[in-house]
């Protein structure tokens, strides 16, 4: 039966790959590599780069394919995303049945395959089509969270308190309540709407890449430097990947 690695690769820097990571995609006999068309195709390279410089194994085959856009229109978020997974998950079939019959296949997942990622929900449904049998692990990679807490020198929570991660589409909807909650996937600028004058904001693009931008200071002070910097960077890499931490108070504010 073949079986699939899921490998977190960190948030593009090639140093980020552990050691297990490096065993692994050595051991596979072929590295799957999503494509998401011209415009983010430094995602793909990134990926590339990676297999360039730590595949050893001549053997292992590198296999790219197109991932086919999320269709919007006229479907809720939640209807769309299920049905992308569905066309994913076919995809993920195809891709598995052309290992040998007790191969190694790999899935170099940005970031950590726990977090904001669908890779492991996508394999679990494919296994449940039933038209092809597979096992499958998962292999830990650096998160932005740690990339963003790394880059900006900070701890992610205050003493004693939680930390809430949750997107930009759920900060719109049920507004700021947690003293540190961190931002993934906020096309809408949710930041800018959060109207609390004691917030402050550690703001990451890129983390990790040469192209990494970071922000930090009271929200009021930053938001529209962050707004235009974010801006300027989409247009010129063609893409954006950010987060943020949003804070309210002091260690020992309780004391």
């Amino acid at each position: 039966m073949p079986h699939i690695q899921i490998i977190g690769i960190g948030t593009g820097n090639p140093e980020h790959l552990t050691i297990q990571a490096i065993n692994a995609m050595n051991a596979a006999d072929a590295i799957f590599i999503p494509t998401k068309g011209a415009e983010k195709d430094s995602l793909a390279a990134v990926r590339r780069e990676i297999c360039n410089r730590y595949i050893a194994n001549h053997s292992t085959k590198i296999v790219e394919f197109a991932v086919p856009r999320r269709v919007t229109a006229d479907r809720t978020y939640l209807q769309s995303v299920d049905e992308w997974h569905a066309s994913i998950a076919e995809i993920y079939v195809g891709l598995i049945a052309n290992l040998p019959p007790a191969g190694e296949g790999a899935f170099l997942v940005w970031g950590d395959p726990s977090l904001y990622d669908s890779t492991i929900r996508i394999l679990e449904r494919a296994q449940k089509l039933g038209s092809i049998g597979f096992e499958f692990s998962v292999i830990p990679g650096i998160t932005s969270v740690q990339a963003l807490a790394a880059s900006h020198r900070i701890p992610i929570n205050l003493v004693g308190k939680p930390i809430e991660i949750t997107t930009g589409r759920r900060l719109l909807e049920q507004g700021y309540h947690t003293q540190n909650t961190v931002v993934m996937l906020d096309g809408d600028l949710a930041f800018s709407k959060v109207g609390d004058p004691e917030v402050e904001i550690f703001w990451g693009a890129y983390l990790g890449t040469p192209e990494e931008i970071t922000c930090a200071g009271r929200l009021d002070d930053v938001a529209d430097e962050i707004i235009k910097a974010r801006a300027q960077a989409r247009q010129r890499h063609g893409w954006i990947m950010d987060i943020y931490l949003l804070r309210k108070g002091h260690d020992f504010d309780d004391l």
